[in-house]
């Protein structure tokens, strides 16, 4: 059984959020796959994991190279695991349809984005029978609240 976050993104963006998780993530001793929608979303998560913050930077790469398997974190576009993940963020349109082969799980979706919202509600029927699912909301102030 994988557990499954939903992050209903509503003050900040996925852009102050995601590098602030992964990071948590490898805290944890964990290695981290983040599954965008397309090439360009990959390449601006790409320069963002280099420079979120001025006094570090996360080490990553894009899928697709000879070192995949040694790093730390990846990003692709497509539903594999090359380098062993335990967590995946699906992010920017990226849906998943199982929690399969992970730890967990991490869904990533604006409150902004009516098709978006439409389909995190989809993703949750699907994915919350044999799996522990849960739903967090983003406060104005940036911190997450558990809802369901």
């Amino acid at each position: 059984m994988s557990e499954i976050l939903f992050y209903h993104l509503e003050s900040q963006p996925l852009e102050r959020v995601l590098p602030v998780l992964v990071e948590k993530s490898l805290e944890r001793g964990w290695k981290v796959v983040v599954e965008t929608s397309s090439d360009e979303r990959a390449e601006l998560i790409d320069s963002l994991l280099w420079t979120f913050r001025d006094d570090s930077f996360l080490p990553h790469a894009r899928a697709g190279g000879s070192e995949d398997v040694m790093q730390p974190v990846l990003i692709t576009t497509r539903p594999h695991n090359p380098n062993g993940a335990h967590v995946r963020f699906f992010v920017d349109g990226a849906v998943p349809v199982s929690g399969e082969g992970y730890q967990r799980i991490v869904f990533m979706f604006s409150g902004h984005d009516p098709d978006a919202v439409t389909g995190a509600r989809s993703a949750w029927r699907a994915l919350k029978e044999g799996n522990e699912v849960t739903y967090w909301q983003q406060e104005a102030n940036g911190r997450w609240t558990k809802k369901a």
